[in-house]
């Protein structure tokens, strides 16, 4: 079978299954707990090494806008890059809630290396929204402009909400 080559890990959070062993996942469960691990983790955080992770956490107190999420793409697209070699990124989306402010989610876009099947994975992410000054602040500020979604793949249109996880 062409995905063999994906193996079994622990499961995250970590658990038992029935039998009270140490609860396991496999083939593409396997890989969207992989995704989850690294794009959840900020670099620093694992002593023994400290460069694992993906710098989307440096974004959590950036303005929801375009200008941030193209940094948050770009972290996205290289952590992956760099720590998961079984996938291939496709396309790194993101979009902004626009009912709950601070809301961000990254839709990523990917095929497991070796086999046809492409996946996707939401990742929802919280950015700390902009708060004015004070009262008066309020009645004179423009409320922020938005962008519904930014992509990073080429030729992708725009407007797309995210998507729920493939499966």
């Amino acid at each position: 079978m062409a995905t063999d080559f994906i193996g079994a890990g622990w499961a995250f959070p970590v658990r038992t299954d029935a039998t009270g062993s140490i609860a396991l996942v496999t083939r593409e469960r396997e890989i969207e707990e992989a995704i989850r691990i690294i794009l959840g983790t900020a670099p620093g955080e694992r002593p023994m090494r400290p460069e694992f992770g993906c710098r989307i956490h440096d974004f959590v107190f950036g303005p929801a806008n375009g200008s941030t999420a193209g940094e948050i793409i770009y972290a996205v697209r290289t952590a992956l890059e760099r720590w998961e070699p079984r996938i291939d990124v496709v396309d790194v989306r993101v979009g902004f809630d626009s009912g709950q402010d601070g809301t961000v989610y990254v839709d990523v876009r990917y095929t497991v290396r070796g086999v046809n099947n492409p996946r996707n994975l939401v990742f929802p992410f919280y950015v700390i929204p902009d708060h004015p000054a004070g009262p008066e602040a309020v009645d004179h500020a423009d409320p922020p402009v938005r962008p519904a979604l930014a992509s990073s793949g080429p030729g992708r249109p725009h407007g797309h909400g995210p998507m729920a996880v493939a499966r």
